[in-house]
């Protein structure tokens, strides 16, 4: 590639990030992260809490449940898995 190439080239976007706590690291490189998140109802106005979970790749296998991470969205890696491990934020105190 040349320099005018690199030049005129769109940056890319900035990838999702979410925060979340890991409910489960049983599976072969993947992790399941419960993602809580606060919304205001529709209907009524009040502030309610939404969980959802998602499936993220764990490449070197670090991530244990209860731990505090960050996943980072990226193209679909399986049917479910379309999030990878970016780093963990903070260790679960409990022994497993």
């Amino acid at each position: 590639m040349t320099t005018e190439t690199q030049a005129t080239a769109p940056a890319r976007h900035a990838r999702q990030e979410l925060v979340g706590k890991v409910t489960s690291a049983r599976m072969e490189k993947t992790i399941v992260v419960e993602v809580t998140r606060l919304r205001q109802h529709g209907k009524y106005r009040r502030v309610v809490r939404i969980s959802k979970k998602f499936y993220a790749h764990d490449e070197q296998r670090e991530a244990r449940p209860g731990d505090t991470v960050r996943i980072v969205g990226t193209r679909p890696l399986s049917k479910l898995k379309r999030w990878r491990l970016k780093e963990v934020l903070a260790r679960s105190t409990s022994a497993e």
